[in-house]
């Protein structure tokens, strides 16, 4: 059995009168890949910033190994280094060139000589096909580019453990498969992934489990055949249809 390296007990989150999670539970394990799927609205992005502690949740907990990161004490940026985090709009340092936010981090956070960083930021460079592109800057790269680069970057930190929100919702249709293509190869390493997407075919083909959410809570999780072709709950079934007609 995978050692549990995160686990989401009774996580809730409000933001004025709006509760957008709601007794959320579930856990990662070492080796996971775990797609959440639902309508826009429905809490997914919100759900992976509480676990990357960008947003802070009203109740509940987050336990990384054992231990409550929402105490007090807890160091957010050595913790996101082992939960790092890929967003739908790449964030990267518009200042900096593609080595340059690929080292920017493990320098900052982990301590590392800018040597060490560097041959780091290159091997995952490599691994997502950037390495001839290391002395461009953001604005020079298109949009599957920079979210190869986001992902090398995150890679280059050594995340036990790596969230992706959206990481497609941005691409124009053309660039959606690039990424596509080294995320399924992360997945196929062992690599820890929560991701939240829109990419059914992703979704059903790469992931080990699926998270359907509805209105702020989980409605129904299990293997990506449980929940494609004998799904439990109306919503699913409902959810599932729109996307096959679209």
């Amino acid at each position: 059995m995978n050692e549990c390296i995160l686990r989401i007990n009774h996580l809730s989150k409000t933001f004025g009168t709006n509760r957008v999670l709601r007794d959320i539970d579930f856990t990662v394990d070492a080796g996971d890949v775990i797609s959440i799927i639902g309508a826009s609205g429905s809490g997914k992005s919100t759900l992976l910033r509480c676990i990357n502690l960008l947003e802070t949740p009203t109740s509940g907990e987050i336990l990384y190994h054992g231990r409550n990161v929402l105490t007090r004490g807890t160091n957010a940026p050595a913790y996101r280094a082992h939960v790092g985090m890929v967003f739908q709009s790449f964030n990267l340092f518009n200042n900096m060139t593609v080595l340059e936010n690929c080292m920017a981090g493990q320098v900052k956070v982990l301590k590392r000589d800018r040597e060490q960083a560097r041959a780091h930021a290159m091997e995952y460079l490599e691994k997502v096909g950037m390495a001839p592109y290391i002395n461009a800057r953001p604005r020079q790269i298109s949009g599957g580019q920079k979210q190869r680069v986001a992902i090398a970057r995150a890679m280059a930190m050594d995340p036990e453990v790596l969230l992706f929100d959206e990481p497609t919702s941005a691409l124009d249709p053309e660039m959606v498969g690039e990424v596509l293509s080294v995320m399924k190869a992360l997945a196929e390493s062992g690599m820890t992934m929560l991701v939240v997407t829109h990419e059914m075919a992703f979704a059903r083909d790469v992931s080990r489990r699926v998270v359907y959410m509805n209105n702020g809570v989980i409605c129904e999780q299990g293997t990506p055949d449980q929940i494609f072709n004998h799904p439990t709950r109306l919503e699913t079934v409902d959810f599932l249809s729109r996307f096959r007609k679209s």
